[in-house]
């Protein structure tokens, strides 16, 4: 199920990629307004999504329906829809001319949604990388 979805968010919106380098290591905490729901971490070719201790202690927002259990932590060797979607199509001339611009490998989700993935149109969450 979870690869027909990733093909409808892939297909449409140009995003057609191999995996993820394998060499990249990065962080993101995925928040809402001044609330931390949780880290997304890329290393060594797998995804890991935890929810933060905060956000379980709260009750007025619900687990998100990718993300159900709040006291799993979720892994996977492909990026999940919900943060795939951040990345915009890589057709498009102007993302095309900034990816050679700042010499950004489009086939490295973890650089892709590092550069693009803070903020989206369809969703109210924002999505920081953590500095090295």
């Amino acid at each position: 199920m979870l690869s027909v979805l990733k093909g409808l968010f892939k297909e449409p919106l140009g995003m057609a990629r191999t995996k993820t380098q394998a060499q990249s290591h990065e962080k993101f905490e995925l928040g809402y307004k001044e609330l931390e729901i949780g880290t997304l971490t890329f290393k060594d070719g797998e995804w890991v999504f935890k929810y933060s201790d905060e956000f379980k202690s709260q009750t007025e927002i619900q687990a998100m329906i990718d993300f159900p259990d709040t006291n799993k932590t979720y892994r996977s060797d492909e990026l999940w829809p919900f943060f795939l979607s951040r990345i915009p199509g890589l057709s498009q001339p102007a993302v095309k001319e900034l990816l050679r611009k700042e010499k950004i490998n489009e086939d490295d989700e973890a650089a892709l949604l590092k550069r693009f993935g803070k903020t989206s149109i369809t969703s109210p969450f924002t999505l920081v990388p953590e500095m090295a």
